[in-house]
């Protein structure tokens, strides 16, 4: 017998990272562009980053935080200042040098060339991210304590230059938020940095349907200038890591080269403590290598641009006005009486004169958590044709329309709950306890993602470097909740630890 026949080639066993590809065209969520290195995000895709960016903003003013916005440009002695930061950037960086154009004739084509001229005094290096100049605005904010905490986020672009580049995953620009905040002591910047990072786990965990591992991030792998870092590692269907969210305790690094002081209780001049923590659109790259298939996308309800596409199947003339009729009624239906996560829930119906074969298909491949087909049968039974994405393209179930109009939240609610746990078990089938250093290098060997091990580990940050470098590895974090056990030789020094260790293989 054949293999069943795919929307998607070649499939995710065949090559991963082209079905990956294929999959962002052909839920038609974005495209490559003329500047080099950057990416065009189309409706669909960016319908996707609202939702995300929407639910994630109103958790952020929950707890305090307000949204302000920050030059793109940066003066190049604000990088600067902070050495270590300045390094960790310094080979992702595009730099402004000049500030006006003058047409020119080539004296060989005879064709006009806009040249560069009006050097700026002083270079600017566009945003690749921003500690440096909203440091210096926080150093015109802040006076005394009573100004502190500064809660401050921002949504925008960044830019690092990046070489080799994936749609969603890894692009020159790409979309993001990212906080920034200051405090008047240690212990409520560490908390702070502990608070967003636990939100970062609960919005993987709740609205993306994507189980992580939260955990700190070992000195070798810490963002530039911080004096700790927090990730939330998710593990996608390859078993490679993407580090989905990061938050940073920065100490007084930043506040001391920007000069961000104030007025302490007792009189004195004190430095802040500050911290920074960001999402970008790498969350939709880690989506659909999440949860697609060989059809396509497959999204969680809860950041899905639409929830329900109901069909009119209509094969002839003289039922096509009542079927489309039925569909919108069934949609205005759902909007006005039911509520999924805390919204009217989102329907679209698909009017199109196309075939049904060729709307199916493009909604299994866009992802959409449910679709409704009526049809002239449907019609006259009252019922209608239920398909969901968490299952098989072919599989149909009819039922009865009132009862689907009461049951359309807790389907919703079942597929966002069936895809997490998938990627829960998936994820705990792929994660091995490993305390023998000659297990350790076996599992590397080969060119496929065997998945991640988890270990004890003393070693320096020399010994983690070799060890990544010789099985193209990294540590991808000390997981929460394994800090405290019982200790265990190191796998590669023997040393009594209680320290474990994540290793895996990552984009």
């Amino acid at each position: 017998m054949g293999k069943d026949k795919t929307a998607i080639t070649p499939t995710r066993e065949e090559d991963f990272p082209e079905w990956y590809q294929q999959v962002v065209r052909a839920a038609d969520m974005a495209e490559n562009s003329e500047t080099r290195g950057c990416m065009v995000i189309k409706p669909w895709g960016f319908a996707i980053w609202e939702n995300i960016q929407s639910q994630l903003d109103s958790r952020f003013k929950e707890t305090g935080h307000q949204n302000a916005y920050f030059p793109l440009l940066i003066p190049l002695s604000y990088l600067e200042k902070e050495a270590e930061h300045a390094e960790g950037f310094a080979t992702e960086c595009a730099v402004v040098t000049h500030h006006r154009l003058e047409a020119e004739k080539d004296p060989e084509s005879g064709k006009t060339r806009m040249v560069p001229t009006g050097k700026l005094t002083e270079p600017y290096v566009i945003r690749p991210t921003s500690e440096t100049i909203i440091g210096a605005a926080f150093s015109r904010w802040v006076e005394s304590y009573r100004d502190l905490p500064l809660l401050i986020n921002q949504w925008a672009n960044v830019m690092r230059w990046e070489m080799r580049t994936r749609l969603f995953l890894r692009t020159a620009e790409f979309l993001w938020q990212e906080g920034h905040t200051a405090h008047e002591t240690q212990a409520e910047a560490e908390e702070e940095t502990r608070l967003i990072h636990k939100l970062y786990e609960d919005f993987l965990r709740d609205h993306l349907a994507i189980p992580v591992v939260p955990g700190e991030k070992t000195e070798a792998e810490r963002f530039p200038g911080a004096l700790n870092t927090y990730t939330v590692e998710a593990m996608v269907q390859d078993r490679k890591a993407i580090q989905a969210g990061t938050s940073h305790y920065l100490g007084q690094n930043f506040a001391k080269a920007q000069e961000i002081t104030f007025v302490g209780r007792e009189g004195g001049k004190e430095y802040v403590h500050t911290t920074s923590w960001g999402v970008s659109t790498r969350l939709i790259g880690t989506l659909i290598m999440a949860h697609a298939d060989d059809d396509g996308l497959v999204l969680p309800p809860r950041v899905a641009p639409q929830q329900v596409v109901i069909v009119p199947v209509t094969p002839k003339e003289e039922t096509r006005e009542a079927i489309i009729e039925s569909c919108e009624a069934l949609a205005e239906a759902l909007r006005r009486e039911q509520s999924y996560a805390g919204a009217a829930v989102r329907v679209h119906v698909d009017t199109r004169d196309l075939g049904g074969g060729v709307k199916k298909w493009e909604w299994v491949k866009k992802g959409v958590p449910i679709r409704v087909e009526i049809g002239p049968r449907d019609l006259d039974a009252g019922k209608v044709c239920l398909q969901r994405r968490d299952r098989s393209s072919n599989e149909k179930d009819f039922v009865d329309r009132e009862e689907f109009i009461r049951s359309a939240p807790q389907i919703l609610s079942e597929i966002q709950q069936s895809l997490l746990d998938r990627l829960t078990a998936f994820r705990e089938e792929n994660i091995t306890e490993c305390g023998s250093l000659e297990k350790f290098k076996d599992h590397w060997q080969g060119d496929d993602n065997p998945g991640w091990l988890l270990t004890p580990w003393a070693g320096s940050t020399e010994e983690e470097e070799s060890l990544s470098k010789e099985h193209k590895i990294t540590i991808r974090c000390l997981p929460n909740g394994q800090q405290e056990g019982p200790e265990a030789p190191c796998v590669l020094t023997g040393q009594a630890t209680s320290v474990r260790a994540l290793w895996g293989r990552a984009y």
